[in-house]
């Protein structure tokens, strides 16, 4: 039997998504749940880093072409936030893209504009590289 260990940056995350979404519903700006969630994260003792720039790496030069991750939460959780009909496959292969120029663990996208957070909730984990000994 496969046991999954339950992240507790992540399940903080999703719970204060939750919160945000009871409270306010869906229909606002990102910029609502975005400033919200913030608020939320930090009362429930999370390090979090908003409009976090994410260079991209060009034949060896890191160059700013204005990417901005919405929040990094202790430093290892990306969590882009949407209020959009509907999760698109852009939406996807940005935070996927953003897992690999970060190298972060997890990313969390979040579409706030459903009935429900869960049918807005995605999951990604990013993979490491290990050093050999």
């Amino acid at each position: 039997m496969v046991t999954v260990e339950r992240d507790s940056v992540a399940f903080t995350v999703i719970g204060a998504a939750i919160e945000v979404h009871r409270c306010l519903g869906p229909g606002l700006r990102e910029t609502a749940y975005q400033t919200c969630l913030m608020h939320e994260l930090l009362e429930r003792g999370l390090s979090v880093a908003a409009q976090v720039p994410v260079p991209v790496l060009f034949k060896g030069n890191r160059i700013d072409c204005g990417f901005r991750l919405d929040f990094l939460v202790e430093s290892d959780v990306i969590v882009e936030i949407k209020s959009v009909d509907r999760l698109m496959p852009i939406h996807t292969a940005r935070v996927l893209t953003y897992l690999r120029l970060t190298r972060a663990r997890q990313a969390l996208l979040i579409n706030f504009n459903g009935v429900t957070l869960k049918e807005g909730l995605k999951s990604y984990l990013g993979v490491r590289q290990t050093r050999s000994r």
